[in-house]
């Protein structure tokens, strides 16, 4: 995984069947890869693709859900368009690549360089502390921002275009046909859309308001009818280990363990 810009060259020394390189940059950034130099044999079943996003054990970030683009497009494989295109851009903060390589001595080098994403909307942490502020600006889209660690995380802000208060979500409760509010999620996989809904919060509030997700993977999702402008302020930390053995107060870790 890396998240440094710059120039990386992949040469193999022996065949190299099922490789994968994760780039990931600051969430406020998009992420363009640069094919600089390919040699491989596509015809003998070498192949090197682009994908917008992170795949990981058969789950995608962002979902399908929430990407705008659908996921025979998030790919871009070079055995079928060449250098042709030479670059391409992430719709987010992560991006990857994933190849084979027969023949030693074969490989490529791609540049990677990083644009200012204003309004970013999906977005992986490159740390299991800190502070983010999703705005959705009259855009009808969903956004999660992923955390991949058990953490608790501190909501001080939500502005919805609709009325006070969190709710935690019961089997057939939640924000109903509300077109815009936050839900937090947790899960093992990285796939928002295969994640326990942990709580919905429906309505403005100046917080806090917190929660402990002791799961592998914690997600803030925003879902915005484009309507309005909407906003969460968020802060998170990793749990310490003392913490995950004696879960209180507000904690969803029966369930995590329960889907390891």
């Amino acid at each position: 995984m890396l998240s440094l810009q710059g120039q990386f060259t992949f040469t193999a020394d022996r065949p190299q069947l099922h490789c994968a390189a994760f780039f990931i940059s600051e969430p406020e950034e998009f992420i363009t890869i640069y094919l600089d130099l390919v040699s491989m044999d596509c015809q003998g079943g070498d192949f090197l693709q682009v994908f917008d996003g992170w795949i990981l054990k058969g789950e995608k970030f962002p979902s399908s859900q929430d990407h705008p683009l659908p996921t025979t497009e998030r790919y871009v494989d070079f055995c079928e368009s060449g250098l042709g295109r030479r670059s391409i851009r992430s719709s987010q903060n992560v991006a990857m690549i994933f190849f084979r390589v027969h023949e030693p001595g074969n490989g490529f080098t791609v540049t990677v360089r990083t644009d200012p994403n204003l309004f970013p909307c999906n977005v992986i942490s490159q740390t299991p502390n800190g502070r983010f502020t999703l705005v959705v600006p009259h855009q009808h889209r969903n956004c999660s921002f992923s955390i991949i660690y058990p953490v608790m995380i501190k909501i001080s802000d939500l502005t919805l275009g609709h009325l006070n208060g969190l709710q935690l979500k019961k089997p057939t409760a939640g924000c109903g046909g509300k077109g815009d509010f936050v839900e937090l999620l947790g899960g093992s996989g990285l796939d928002p859309s295969k994640m326990m809904p942990l709580a919905d919060l429906c309505y403005p509030f100046h917080g806090p308001a917190q929660m402990k997700i002791g799961c592998d993977n914690s997600v803030v999702r925003m879902v915005s009818s484009g309507k309005h402008v909407n906003r969460v302020s968020f802060e998170y930390r990793q749990l310490e280990p003392y913490e995950l053995e004696n879960p209180n107060g507000n904690s969803i870790r029966e369930f995590c363990l329960s889907a390891l």
